[in-house]
């Protein structure tokens, strides 16, 4: 990469795209609504169950003008995804004033653990024990979904939901090799705590990206 493209890439004029895709989301809050999809490259968090692990090192994938995805992004949808890898590693203040301007609402999926930027409507903070969110990310969340692999994730998930504020929705979802036996349980425990919704990979149900 040389450097004038690195300058670009790091003022957020530029993004390491992955893909981009229009199609129905399928998790969280907004789970059934038409989303174009942006997923950047370059995440450091290290999930062992992430299933989009080829997103992790940036140099793979190509640095986009933010204005071409935008110009992609209004043909199809007035909602936009921009997910990952881990999207604030770099600056999102570029590409969501320009997807705002066309009238393109801005989601976001973001594990946290890097500053907080660019304008959204709506923000998911899903955190990672490997790579906790930093303290400006909690308040800024509409969502927090917290991935349940295991019994003691759930203690993480109330650990994390003290730190948000109160508009914040709050979500238990089952890490998908381990839907069978987890499902169950976060079924019990929403009913105990109903504060907590259910959100399910319904994508991977319905075969679609």
């Amino acid at each position: 990469m040389d450097k004038n493209t690195k300058d670009l890439v790091n003022k957020g004029i530029m993004l390491p795209l992955m893909e981009e895709f229009y199609t129905i989301q399928g998790e969280g809050a907004h789970t059934g609504t038409a989303a174009y999809f942006i997923r950047v490259g370059g995440c450091d968090v290290g999930c062992h169950w992430c299933d989009v692990k080829e997103s992790w090192n940036a140099e793979l994938h190509p640095p986009t003008l933010a204005d071409t995805i935008v110009n992609n992004v209004k043909k199809h949808a007035n909602t936009v995804v921009i997910t990952g890898g881990e999207p604030l590693m770099w600056s999102m203040d570029y590409i969501t004033e320009s997807l705002q301007k066309n009238n393109i609402r801005t989601h976001i999926e973001t594990s946290g653990a890097y500053s907080f930027s660019g304008k959204w409507n709506w923000f998911c903070l899903s955190p990672k024990k490997t790579k906790m969110p930093l303290a400006e990310c909690y308040p800024e969340a509409d969502e927090l979904k917290m991935i349940i692999h295991n019994t003691s994730d759930f203690a993480f998930a109330e650990q994390e939901a003290a730190k948000v504020g109160p508009k914040c929705q709050l979500y238990l979802q089952p890490e998908w090799s381990k839907k069978e036996k987890m499902t169950a349980l976060i079924v019990d425990y929403v009913m105990k705590n109903p504060k907590w919704k259910i959100s399910l990979q319904t994508h991977k149900y319905l075969n679609i990206p």
